[in-house]
């Protein structure tokens, strides 16, 4: 996008060093929350409707909040939520204290991804011994990330989101690069332990069917689009 200042602001829900680059990249200026959700509770049978629920439970969190933050009557300002994670819903007007004061609207992002592999749905590994088996079964593999944007308006109660998948294959993967993967722990952070821009493992990237920012949590084409319809 254009290096001019938007005409509004950002809230960036998620601790996720990538999105926080990727938002960056995008010429955002942002701030960071977090919504602190126990991400276990929810299940879905797909993928795609698991990424959804859980930007629907992330944005919900943060709203909720925001709502602590402030009683005070919602005001004429327009504010927007964007949740990486969610597709069409409606919710009641919210509102927002301070970010509803201001003269700008508030724009909050959240995100989630999920891994899938041989048709099953892979989170954040629970061990090393996890992410060394994930590892291994993508070595001359495919695995697919799921991920999703959620946009709320905050003000109108519209809320519309879509995920994006990306399919992913790999040429072998070295037992040595693996180990060092794990010793180093990144991977034990991301879902599926599934990273692709990492020095260690992009030599053995075969091919990427989507864009690589959206393996890495926020694909900048949908969030664009999503805020634009939200606005």
């Amino acid at each position: 996008m254009e290096a001019s200042t938007p005409p509004f602001k950002i809230i960036l829900g998620s601790s996720s060093k990538s999105r926080r680059e990727i938002l960056a990249e995008m010429g955002y200026e942002f701030t960071i929350m977090t919504a602190d959700i126990d991400e276990k509770c929810i299940r879905k049978e797909k993928p795609e409707e698991l990424v959804i629920a859980l930007a629907e439970a992330k944005a919900d969190a943060i709203i909720s909040k925001l709502q602590t933050v402030s009683n005070q009557e919602k005001n004429d300002e327009q504010s927007i939520l964007i949740a990486a994670d969610t597709a069409e819903a409606i919710l009641q007007r919210l509102p927002i204290g301070d970010y509803v004061k201001d003269a700008e609207p508030t724009l909050l992002v959240t995100c989630d991804q999920v891994v899938v592999y041989e048709g099953v749905v892979r989170e954040k590994p629970s061990s090393k011994e996890e992410a060394r088996q994930f590892m291994k079964d993508y070595s001359e593999g495919h695995a697919a990330t799921v991920g999703s944007v959620l946009v709320t308006n905050l003000k109108t109660g519209f809320r519309k989101g879509e995920w994006d998948r990306v399919e992913i294959y790999f040429h072998k993967i070295p037992d040595e690069s693996i180990e060092k993967l794990i010793e180093e722990g990144t991977v034990l952070n991301v879902a599926g332990g599934l990273i692709i821009e990492h020095p260690l493992i992009v030599p053995f990237v075969k091919q990427v069917v989507g864009t690589t920012d959206s393996v890495m949590g926020l694909p900048k084409a949908l969030t664009e689009k999503l805020i634009k319809e939200a606005l």
